[in-house]
């Protein structure tokens, strides 16, 4: 009988033993899997910051390589390839977080004039916030690698919410008419300032779109 007990106490304590050893090892490894995760970015967030840098003295992306990206970023090329496949991922990873920025994940619906110049707004507040990385990246000879996906995501956010009455050839005049002078602006080629071209682009887009000259 003695023994039963004891035979069961040993098993209980094996039990609690393993328990507690297995909460440890998952305590350690979610640790070490944040440790991961918050240098990944880290090392992410340097490659892109010397891209930049590297984009504005060589003004095209076929002049970078990684080799020279990592020497000034004090990274190994195991520590760039663990993250990119090849210097344009780091263009197009850029423009897509500028983008996730730009635009909201929620459905925009513009039937007001008030509710397009807030549209117009918010493009032209997160490229005043970011002036600095854009006049690295629009002073290249590359300006369509990062424009392009751009004016796609504002002609088809234009082309579903405007009226469809509307001609699409206004919504693509507007809209390369708004790329072109951002690289002008950021390339320092126009004397206007950013709030001076906003209000530039509101006043055309009242004319395009809501058919006010005033």
């Amino acid at each position: 009988m003695l023994i039963t007990k004891i035979h069961t106490l040993l098993k209980f304590k094996q039990i609690i033993t393993f328990c507690l050893k297995s909460c440890y090892n998952t305590v350690v490894m979610n640790m070490k899997l944040k440790g991961i995760n918050n240098s990944s970015k880290k090392t992410k967030n340097l490659i892109k910051k010397e891209f930049a840098e590297l984009l504005e003295e060589k003004k095209e992306i076929q002049y970078i390589t990684v080799t020279e990206l990592v020497k000034r970023a004090n990274l190994t090329r195991g520590a760039f390839y663990s993250h990119y496949d090849n210097i344009y991922e780091v263009a197009v990873e850029m423009q897509n977080e500028i983008l996730e920025k730009i635009f909201p994940t929620n459905e925009l619906h513009i039937t007001k004039k008030q509710e397009l110049y807030d549209y117009i707004d918010s493009i032209f507040k997160y490229l005043e916030d970011n002036k600095k990385i854009y006049s690295q990246v629009l002073a290249s000879n590359d300006p369509l690698i990062f424009t392009d996906l751009l004016n796609k995501k504002i002609t088809n956010t234009l082309t579903k919410t405007l009226s469809p009455t509307i001609n699409h050839l206004d919504i693509l005049l507007f809209t390369n008419g708004i790329i072109n002078i951002i690289i002008q602006y950021f390339r320092g080629e126009i004397k206007e300032s950013f709030p001076e071209i906003c209000s530039y682009v509101k006043k055309i887009s009242s004319y395009l779109f809501f058919d006010e000259r005033n």
